[in-house]
């Protein structure tokens, strides 16, 4: 992929950033206790403690180091790429879009609504399960979609990935975020749902609206594309949608409503989705006859097309791990918490937004930031006079909204890497949808302080 240096660049600098940040940042430590299973922070215990400055050497080890932490990950990307690639050489999606792309050829109507329709089932997919690593499978899906219908691999990059994203960050029922946090701050699980659900239609709408706008104005004049083409699957000129392949589009929906209730009820994740896919891609190479030579080729070239994106993920870890072992990730964390003390309550609820937002620059993790941030969020929130339903909102807020912008989470790495996007590209695309979507974050979180209360 032609534009994968540009994010190893970017990569590179912010990891001798925080290298010099471990020279110039107190170590520091919180102590942790059990709570229901979970790793959380005591509130109250930070101390400074021996400084551990990361050498140069140290900074050449972090990419291994952060590939050993990113390994299920990296693994799960590489499976089911080359899964995901059987089920493509079935030839039964390409039927599938084929079909769809036929009728936005032949109503206009179906052209403009293709985009929000399928950007409403990955929002969805957000709000209800988390859906995150699974995009980083869907773009290999709506990337020709897009190319297709005359739109760039922006379109079918954001497609599924700000589709999920804004769900996620307008979640109601997402295991991984509110469940947790809700568990952790001592809040009826999934209580204030009919709240977080107008959040997400807002935010959902929002990401429509701007997507299909792009799309539009592209498709008309193919210059204001934000990048050119990439080396990505093409569509062919004309797949049978024959009985074999319906069979084959048919275990592919079994296994993505397996997903969805897997991690609702099971507590499926990287590991389990990983072996979904490869009997998914066993099972569609056997419902079409595919040579067995023809499916193990198929595996192994998915997985090759998708090594890029594997190696940015794990090196974007790295620079977690030089954080952690310099230990200033509590340092920062208890320097940001405290910044809210003494302001009015809808100043302070702004002001923890904010800090969420950045703490998820080095705590991508969802269930990991609510794990460390929310058992000290939730009681100042007491101390505040602002309901810990609204603390947990703005973690929520500062977690989902940054996923879309952060250069250490592996799967905007993994997304931008496979559309072959520059991430200084995608933050000039982006940066407008995401200020209207910080203002409304901020709106949403003043009007339980102002209008109304809530659980």
């Amino acid at each position: 992929m032609k534009k994968t240096p540009d994010a190893l660049v970017i990569i590179s600098v912010i990891l001798l950033i925080v290298v010099a940040a471990t020279w110039l940042i107190p170590a520091g430590s919180f102590d942790r206790a059990l709570v229901n299973g979970r790793e959380v922070v005591v509130p109250g215990t930070y101390t400074q403690v021996e400084a551990a400055p990361q050498s140069f050497l140290q900074a050449l080890t972090a990419p291994l180091r952060g590939i050993e932490s990113a390994a299920d990950i990296i693994g799960f990307v590489l499976l089911v790429g080359g899964a995901f690639t059987m089920l493509m050489k079935t030839g039964a999606i390409d039927a599938v879009l084929l079909r769809l792309l036929k009728l936005a050829k032949d109503n206009p109507a179906w052209r403009v609504g293709i985009i929000p329709l399928l950007m409403t089932v990955f929002s969805i997919g957000g709000y209800s399960f988390g859906m995150s690593e699974e995009v980083l499978v869907f773009v290999l899906i709506t990337i020709p979609l897009a190319r297709s219908l005359g739109y760039d691999n922006i379109v079918g990059v954001a497609i599924p990935f700000v589709g999920a994203g804004v769900g996620f960050a307008g979640a109601a029922f997402n295991p991984f975020t509110v469940g947790i946090a809700q568990g952790l701050a001592g809040v009826d699980l999934f209580s204030g749902f009919f709240y977080r659900t107008i959040v997400w239609a807002f935010f959902s709408i929002t990401a429509f609206v701007f997507v299909m706008r792009y799309a539009s104005k592209v498709a008309k004049e193919p210059s204001l594309r934000f990048i050119a083409e990439g080396e990505h699957h093409d569509l062919p000129e004309t797949v049978e949608l024959t009985n074999q392949r319906v069979m084959v589009l048919v275990a592919f929906l079994l296994s993505l409503v397996a997903i969805m209730v897997g991690a609702l009820y099971f507590d499926w994740y990287i590991g389990e989705i990983s072996a979904l896919f490869l009997v998914l891609g066993i099972v569609s190479a056997l419902l079409v006859w595919m040579p067995i030579s023809d499916a193990v080729k198929a595996f192994y070239q998915g997985a090759k097309d998708l090594l890029p994106a594997a190696i940015i993920i794990g090196l974007s870890k790295s620079i977690l791990v030089v954080a952690q072992d310099g230990k200033i990730i509590d340092t920062i964390l208890f320097h940001l918490a405290g910044a809210v003390d003494d302001m009015p309550r809808v100043v302070a609820i702004q002001v923890m937004f904010f800090v969420q937002f950045a703490i998820n620059f080095f705590i991508p993790s969802g269930s990991g930031q609510a794990a460390i941030t929310i058992p000290i969020m939730a009681p100042l929130a007491d101390l505040l006079g602002i309901t810990r339903q609204t603390a947990i909102l703005a973690y929520q807020f500062g977690d989902g909204l940054c996923n879309l912008v952060i250069p250490t989470s592996g799967v905007t790495m993994g997304v931008l890497a496979i559309g072959g996007i520059p991430f200084s590209k995608w933050i000039k695309w982006v940066w407008k949808l995401m200020v209207v979507l910080i203002v409304l974050a901020m709106i949403f979180l003043a009007l339980p302080l102002t209008l109304f209360t809530w659980v």
